[in-house]
């Protein structure tokens, strides 16, 4: 098993010799290139995505052809375009790998696999899933409750690597706001 992996497990399952073994049989590894896309819109996602490197970004596309990022999914986190891959239909949104990244995919089959044959395995992707619920819940807050500046600074606070490692155009689409509003909220630090 990937250490990166065996270190998101620590402290929270115990695994066994062979659980350890059927997670890293299970876990395949990819790489992809900057910009990338990994999932296409109207594809059925087949895979959950760890990112060991990099960052990949979920994002809708409009009829105007307007991209707008739902997640953002760094180092050492889980992610997919979860309606699709849990429902097993085709997806609205696509995937992206916005860096080089290296990543470890599990599929649908696998992820079933997992959760019937390790004890404790079920219960652990329901807390992570639940973790994310909140964290998606507290980001719309944010674009309905607060201003352009209160985002920004949080996101500051909370995330920097995200304004120091994105391009613009996608962070200020991430926090909701024009690629003008972001210059101007950058220069006023």
């Amino acid at each position: 098993m990937h250490p990166a992996l065996k270190k998101q497990f620590e402290g929270k399952i115990h695994l066994s010799a062979e659980h350890e073994q059927l997670i890293g049989q299970c876990f395949k590894p990819r790489s992809s290139g900057r910009n990338e896309i990994l999932i296409e819109k109207g594809s059925i996602v087949k895979h959950i995505f760890f990112v060991i490197k990099g960052c990949l970004r979920v994002f809708l596309i409009d009829d105007k052809g307007n991209e707008s990022t739902r997640f953002l999914i760094f180092e050492d986190h889980f992610g997919t375009a979860f309606p699709s891959f849990i429902r097993q239909q085709p997806s609205l949104a696509s995937i992206q790998s916005l860096e080089p990244s290296e990543l470890l995919v599990l599929s649908y089959a696998d992820r079933q696999k997992l959760m019937n044959e390790i004890p404790g395995w079920e219960t652990m992707y329901r807390l992570g899933l639940e973790q994310d619920y909140i964290a998606a819940i507290e980001r719309i807050e944010s674009l309905i409750t607060m201003d352009s500046k209160e985002r920004y600074q949080i996101l500051m606070k909370t995330q920097p690597g995200i304004i120091q490692r994105l391009p613009g155009k996608i962070v200020a689409d991430y926090l909701g706001i024009s690629q003008e509003t972001l210059s101007r909220l950058k220069s006023k630090k």
